[in-house]
């Protein structure tokens, strides 16, 4: 069967909202020395998607992830999980936000040690209580509206507006005109669903672009300075004790004073920023803790 035009259209606006995001968050990546993983062929790991595992090994797709010391050929540390998701209706994007919430919460609990940012972008239509929701769980959101997205399309002539009763014909109309665009009219497109102010929306109250405030977020918290760094190599076997009488008379009888001959067990490192923020980690090998601190580098 062939694809119907209704979703072709739906589907060319989700793929330039991508795009604009994309080539947004690639200049903040390029600003902060930083790879953007995004879905393509990359030597780093398997296939085009963006697959990261939890710590109860879930995996999760994403769409964009900015790494600390990644490479074409090698993955690096999770710097920002960053979703998007365009929807037209309410009843489609009732579910979306918390399944989006779950994936990355799972991902950011695993990666708390690195305290990534945790971003999301939503366009079209989605209600105020799914943003509320996101927010209090430590998500920067970014949302434009429905309107916000037919003015931008407007700037290049074209009314993208459509619901449930719009006709097939006007669907392929609305296509057609779209690829008869020149790259300078899509361009502006781009520009101006990432630029346009709220308040020029009919249902907003903020006069600021919402992915304008999401990047300089974004910004802020890639731009944190490390203040200092603690390295503790912890040498010694750990005892196993069952009650805490004995742990007391076992830590009463040790010798701090005498030297450790037995190899390193453990590297725990605690990386303090000038925001506050601590990093906590620790590490059962070298070569870990090394790949660790080189993300700072």
């Amino acid at each position: 069967m062939a694809e119907s035009f209704a979703h072709k259209w739906g589907q060319l606006i989700g793929n330039l909202l991508q795009e604009s995001i994309r080539e947004a968050l690639q200049q903040v990546a390029d600003q902060h020395g930083l790879y953007l993983d995004y879905q393509q062929k990359r030597a780093a790991r398997p296939g085009k998607k963006v697959t990261w595992q939890d710590r109860h090994g879930n995996v999760h797709d994403l769409d964009y992830v900015l790494e600390r010391g990644g490479t074409e050929a090698t993955r690096g540390l999770p710097a920002a999980f960053i979703e998007t998701a365009w929807r037209r209706y309410t009843k489609h994007s009732r579910n979306k936000a918390q399944e989006i919430q779950g994936a990355v919460l799972a991902l950011a609990e695993t990666y708390s040690h690195l305290r990534p940012f945790l971003g999301i972008v939503l366009a079209g239509v989605f209600t105020k209580g799914s943003l509320d929701q996101l927010r209090s769980c430590g998500f920067t959101a970014a949302y434009i509206p429905y309107d916000h997205i037919l003015q931008a399309f407007a700037t290049a002539g074209l009314d993208a507006a459509f619901d449930e009763d719009t006709e097939e014909d006007a669907f392929r109309l609305k296509v057609r005109a779209f690829q008869a665009l020149p790259e300078v009219k899509i361009a502006r497109i781009k520009r101006t669903l990432l630029n346009l102010p709220k308040g020029r929306a009919k249902d907003a109250s903020s006069s600021s672009a919402p992915m304008v405030q999401f990047l300089a977020a974004l910004n802020a918290s890639l731009s944190r300075g490390v203040q200092g760094i603690t390295v503790a190599v912890l040498h010694g076997k750990p005892q196993q004790i069952a009650t805490a009488a004995e742990a007391i008379a076992y830590l009463q009888n040790y010798s701090d004073g005498e030297g450790c001959a037995a190899p390193a067990s453990k590297y725990e490192i605690h990386v303090r920023y000038n925001t506050g923020d601590v990093i906590d980690a620790l590490f059962q090998q070298k070569e870990d803790a090394i790949r660790f601190l080189q993300g700072f580098v």
